[in-house]
């Protein structure tokens, strides 16, 4: 019988659970099934692994000498097995390709670009409120690409074999019921904001709550917010007059609904596309920023009140060249 990786794995595994009983469990066997294979590999080896004793088994000067190679060796051959796994992926054209996104309006535009890039590729897509388990996704390799954001001081952390672009950093504005009296000014103090009563989304792993919390105390004081919402329901609150929120600058207004910028601009947003540095998408990073950031600029056209900021603020807002 010649020596095997499954060996080393398996002299590792019995080590590493102390017993052959619960190695034994750990593999998904039996114990005297188990005790046969160590003999056996024993046997190929030359010399004993374990001494068995009643409360399990201590690993012998031979066995440390097996162990400590079969450590070094098999690392470095599961880093193998997946980098080849990645590169059998990349030369193959994905049947499929899973994009995430926050709540962002950059999902769709990039969507349009990867069908672009890669026409015979299915897209499929799913939100989160949060960036967090979507950039834990694409380190898993469970997504291609994610639309994701983050706050300053709260930036998303690299790493795990994720490419990050951030595609530009934009203001928040403040979002009001169209019969609100500060609805018909050109801008709002976040002061006379945090005033009214208030209605925010619950807080999650992208500390959007906690970084609203700082700049309100900037200010003197907290708002009172009696509505958690996200979405359809929180505009909804905004619409009746029953509260005021914080949106991003591209949203665009809806009737019953006033976007407007808040004096100072005190309070920013940074929109971040991603994707595994292995994966698919890889190759084509530079093409589809580029259609994405077109898309994007479409689209702050379309929203008056952000396109009015940008004329007055022609250096804020401006995409990130890559």
């Amino acid at each position: 019988m010649d020596l095997e990786l499954r060996h080393l794995r398996v002299v590792c595994a019995i080590e590493d659970a102390g017993s052959l009983t619960r190695a034994a469990a750990a593999l998904r066997t039996t114990q005297p099934a188990l005790s046969a294979q160590l003999r056996r590999i024993e046997t190929m080896l030359g010399g004993a692994l374990f001494d068995r004793r009643h409360a399990g088994v201590v690993t012998t000067a031979f066995g440390e000498l097996v162990l400590t190679r079969a450590r070094a060796i098999l690392p470095g051959v599961d880093g193998l097995l997946a980098d080849t796994a990645r590169a059998a992926r990349r030369r193959d054209a994905p049947g499929r390709v899973r994009i995430g996104s926050v709540g962002a309006p950059l999902l769709g535009h990039l969507i349009l670009a990867v069908r672009e890039v890669l026409p015979g590729a299915e897209l499929t897509a799913r939100c989160r409120n949060s960036p967090v388990p979507l950039l834990e996704d694409i380190a898993a390799e469970r997504l291609e690409a994610a639309v994701l954001g983050d706050n300053p001081g709260q930036e998303l952390p690299s790493g795990g074999g994720v490419e990050l672009w951030p595609l530009v950093t934009e203001p928040v504005f403040a979002l009001l019921s169209s019969s609100h009296p500060l609805a018909a000014r050109e801008e709002v103090s976040l002061g006379r904001l945090v005033e009214e009563d208030w209605a925010v989304p619950r807080p999650d792993s992208d500390r959007t709550r906690e970084y609203w919390s700082t700049v309100f105390a900037m200010t003197g004081g907290q708002p009172r917010a009696p509505y958690e919402a996200e979405g359809r329901q929180l505009v909804e609150l905004v619409r009746s007059g029953l509260a005021v929120s914080l949106c991003q600058a591209t949203y665009i207004e809806v009737p019953g609904v006033a976007v407007r910028p808040l004096a100072g601009n005190p309070l920013w947003y940074r929109h971040v596309l991603a994707w595994h540095r292995e994966g698919p998408l890889a190759a084509y990073g530079d093409e589809i920023v580029r259609k994405v950031g077109a898309g994007y600029l479409a689209t702050c056209a379309a929203s008056p009140s952000y396109a009015r900021w940008r004329e007055r603020h022609p250096h804020s807002g401006q995409l990130t060249d890559r």
